[in-house]
């Protein structure tokens, strides 16, 4: 199924409880530590309805921002009037994309990453930020761990109850293969007061560090650190999150 159709709707109601302010805020931090240029030109590949983007772009760069769900995007343009924000926003795959030019910095949060689910495909979506990225630009990006994954989402079930929507969230983790796959169900309120049905099937996938680096390789990326999530320290066996920062 379609990831992100019916949740596109309420996707920004139930991620209330991410704190994009302290996530941007350190998204920019190692932006300047690896002296991305005030001004400069900013690309975000799986940037959802342009929570973390729009902050980026109120910080004075010129913002691109890519998702391949168009419901994801429609939620994005609606911000995007209601902040007066200018950001030029493309429906496309991150394993083959297009830029307009040559980008300062590309990056990818919120375990956008994670929805890559083969070392080939890491290898495409990282050939494609190579191909636009500065000879002096940044990839910055994400990805939950195997730890999540494995000891803290398990086969568990999640479910909220909100008054206009409500969602279940079935989740299974395969050891084996390293997929995360969690079966939703999403119902919102309409305007004559029942409620629609949309049901999706999300997969995400626990890459290792070497097999991050390793892909990074082929693709002709440099990885100059590897982060525990909002901090400059080295990952940890429980972190949650983990930052990478890479260069052409």
């Amino acid at each position: 199924m379609r990831e992100y159709t019916g949740f596109a709707e309420v996707y920004d109601e139930y991620m209330d409880n991410i704190p994009y302010d302290e996530w941007t805020e350190y998204l920019h931090s190692l932006m300047k530590k690896y002296e991305v240029p005030d001004g400069g030109t900013v690309a975000e590949i799986g940037c959802g309805t342009g929570s973390a983007l729009s902050r980026i772009a109120k910080k004075g760069y010129q913002c691109t921002g890519l998702d391949l769900s168009s419901d994801m995007l429609t939620m994005a343009y609606q911000k995007q009037v209601e902040e007066g924000t200018d950001i030029m926003y493309t429906c496309q795959d991150m394993r083959d994309f297009e830029l307009a030019e040559e980008t300062d910095c590309i990056y990818s949060i919120a375990d956008s990453i994670n929805y890559i689910t083969s070392t080939e495909d890491l290898t495409d979506v990282f050939t494609c930020v190579k191909r636009f990225l500065k000879e002096t630009g940044v990839f910055i990006f994400d990805c939950k761990t195997e730890h999540l994954f494995r000891d803290l989402c398990a086969d568990n079930t999640f479910a909220e109850n909100r008054e206009d929507s409500a969602f279940i969230w079935d989740n299974y983790y395969d050891e084996e293969t390293r997929d995360n796959e969690y079966d939703l169900a999403v119902f919102v309120k309409t305007k004559d007061g029942s409620f629609k049905r949309f049901e999706e099937t999300h997969i995400q996938h626990a890459f290792t560090i070497d097999e991050v680096k390793a892909a990074a390789d082929a693709a002709g990326l440099k990885t100059v650190a590897v982060y525990d999530a909002f901090t400059e320290e080295e990952p940890k066996e429980d972190s949650e999150r983990i930052y990478f920062v890479m260069k052409g």
